[in-house]
């Protein structure tokens, strides 16, 4: 069993206390001491000038299918635990149904050929066997994926029965492993599950004292109903709520976000077990599609197609997206194609692309659909800057990247979200103290997620140990290089393993 001694450095032990100077021994994959340790027989990391804390947790992550491929860019961040399966999309179950499942999430996902696993056990039992390198993994029975596997592509409410088998198969996925279950429902097809469908799931979720993760039906206008929705699920279920990536979004709207906070606090002081999660960034990015009325969706891709080839359907779904659109066409970029065709497209905005060929930016968008099959991702210029750090300095929030790859030009915060909050808004801001910092990146989300052992710095704990410098930490990516690494990162372990 090898013995790994961090000397030098200061301990940010991930509770919210300030960092402390203190050695940290770990024996093979846990913390065997913390504190003044006079001897040890073992190898020593050097760790002066450095902070030594948990390893990151990134509570909210599209990576299902990347983290069995060894990808690099969260072990560069310090992440050493993610939980996948997020906003209704996850690599199971399958059921019958499995083409469409991948339709329905390989814009999230990031997919090729013929991924999916019938059950949780399956997928859990690839992680843990992958040969590759990478964080551990917490994953979430996503809504979408689970609905698909039973019925396909429908929409609307659904037979009893279908829901009571939808009920079973989540349960058995939590008794396999999975951490919660997740909703997405601003996509088809979740957008049109009715709330009794949703209490049924949530109930089991309730009962097997797991977490309720959400993208919640709108993030507009709609922000307060929509979060009142969930609000009352919870409260009807005693399910443990996490609202997704909170923000407001469009400029008319941003002054509902006191109120949005007020009715999570006030619901908290209540006794509804509610929190939040956000990222660091003003811009978010999905797929092109969900700008779109969702029931346009109805059967998948072809279908689509087919009411965009139909000179009605087209200018009926381009007038229902125009009057339902918050943004300015300058604020949606093009983040990645699926042919991978017109790469000089990506990186550009809509109004661009339409000034460009002298078309009105709701067809240039409609044309884009059409000819890549409805495989568009865009990043989308979302929320004020002090909204975003109003959220991310709330009590009740955790910090997440949201990430996810794209055949193109991800969003910067697949590559450098942990060091930018430390960087900018913690040393730069200083938004908040840096122990806080880290228990948002690290404990807090840990024990949202029912993860024993992990997150935090004492003994008995996993050796999940990040060592970074908190006077060069950050992250250079952009919307335009959005790959570069982060700095300040030193070291990386993972169950005792320097895995950076």
């Amino acid at each position: 069993m090898e013995r790994i001694l961090f000397t030098g450095g200061q301990v940010v032990d991930g509770s919210g206390a300030e960092p402390a100077p203190a050695e940290v021994l770990i024996e093979g994959e846990r913390i065997a001491a913390v504190g003044r340790i006079r001897s040890a027989d073992a190898r020593r990391v050097d760790c002066t000038g450095l902070l030594v804390a948990p390893g990151f947790l990134d509570g909210h992550s599209h990576s299902d299918l990347q983290v069995l491929e060894g990808r690099p860019e969260k072990l560069r961040q310090g992440v050493t635990t993610e939980v996948v399966g997020n906003c209704g999309f996850s690599a199971y179950p399958t059921g019958a149904h499995a083409p469409e499942v991948r339709e329905f999430a390989n814009g999230i996902l990031c997919g090729d050929g013929a991924w999916g696993w019938a059950s949780a056990a399956g997928y859990l039992a690839a992680v843990e066997t992958r040969a590759c390198t990478g964080p551990g993994v917490l994953s979430l029975v996503g809504h979408g994926t689970l609905r698909i596997s039973q019925v396909g592509l429908r929409q609307g409410p659904l037979a009893a029965r279908d829901v009571e088998a939808m009920a079973a198969v989540l349960d058995d996925a939590l008794a396999s492993g999975a951490a919660g279950f997740s909703t997405g429902l601003m996509y088809a097809p979740g957008s049109s599950a009715p709330p009794e469908e949703l209490e049924a799931l949530c109930r089991v979720v309730a009962r097997r004292g797991k977490v309720y993760a959400t993208h919640i039906r709108g993030y507009f206008g709609d922000v307060l109903n929509a979060i009142d929705e969930q609000l009352e699920l919870a409260r009807r279920t005693g399910c443990k709520l996490q609202i997704s990536h909170l923000q407001v979004v469009g400029r008319g709207n941003w002054p509902l976000q006191a109120r949005a906070l007020e009715k999570i606090e006030r619901a908290r002081g209540e006794g509804i077990d509610v929190a939040f999660d956000c990222y660091p960034y003003t811009a978010g990015s999905t797929v092109l599609t969900q700008i779109l009325p969702q029931r346009a969706l109805e059967g998948g891709a072809e279908r689509l197609l087919e009411r965009l080839r139909d000179p009605a359907g087209r200018a009926r779904i381009a007038r229902e997206t125009v009057e339902r659109l918050v943004w300015d066409w300058r604020d949606i970029l093009i983040s990645a194609l699926g042919s991978g065709e017109r790469p000089e497209a990506v990186g550009r905005s809509i109004a661009d692309l339409a000034a460009e060929t002298d078309r009105p930016p709701i067809e240039t968008a409609l044309d884009l659909l059409e000819a890549e099959h409805g495989a568009v991702n865009m990043i989308s210029f979302n929320q004020s800057e002090e909204n975003l750090r109003r959220t991310l300095a709330h009590p009740l929030s955790t910090i997440i990247s949201d990430g996810f790859y794209v055949k193109g030009r991800p969003h910067p915060r697949l590559a450098g979200t942990f060091p930018r909050f430390l960087g900018t808004f913690v040393r730069e801001q200083k938004l908040m103290p840096i122990g806080e910092a880290v228990r948002k990146i690290t404990r807090a989300p840990a024990d949202r997620f029912g993860a024993s052992g992990i997150g935090r710095i004492e003994p008995g704990a996993f050796a999940d140990i990040t060592v970074f410098d908190a006077a060069t930490i950050g992250s250079p990516a952009d919307y335009q290089q959005p790959e570069l690494p982060p700095t300040g990162i030193h070291a990386v372990f993972q169950r005792g393993r320097q895995v950076m």
